[in-house]
């Protein structure tokens, strides 16, 4: 979209490039999720706290799911998921209690999934339902 392009140029200028690489890969991944029929109704939300942030938070029919992103330019050192360390699960499974707390609703229907981006040599999204670990209770 034009407006996904713009924000990528003023990012570009404005942000490290580690910081750029995540927004748009989060541009991406909001693009991708919306074509496969999710809703998504925050970005880059944040706990009260502050501890805490959830790239995409949408809903996929009865399900909400808490979406963490992961991006890279290339795989030539893994692949994007490998990035997701136990700090990063305890953070999500914390903003998900503080969000579910705020919207008054059950835990029981948060899924979490993980979409990764690679944007080179060709652009590559894998989007992983359920992902592994962060649903052990």
């Amino acid at each position: 979209m034009l407006s996904d392009g713009l924000r990528q140029w003023r990012d570009r200028r404005c942000l490290e490039p580690s910081q750029a690489l995540g927004r748009r890969g989060e541009d991406l991944a909001h693009r991708y999720l919306q074509r496969k029929g999710f809703r998504v109704v925050a970005r880059n939300w944040r706990t009260k706290s502050g501890l805490s942030e959830v790239d995409l938070v949408a809903w996929d029919r009865d399900r909400l799911v808490l979406v963490e992103v992961k991006a890279k330019t290339v795989e030539d050192y893994g692949a994007p998921e490998r990035n997701v360390d136990r700090l990063k699960l305890v953070a999500l499974r914390r903003g998900a209690w503080e969000y579910c707390r705020k919207a008054d609703l059950d835990p029981e229907i948060v899924r979490f999934d993980l979409v990764s981006v690679v944007l080179q040599p060709a652009l590559v999204v894998r989007h992983e339902v359920d992902f592994v670990g962060l649903n052990e209770r």
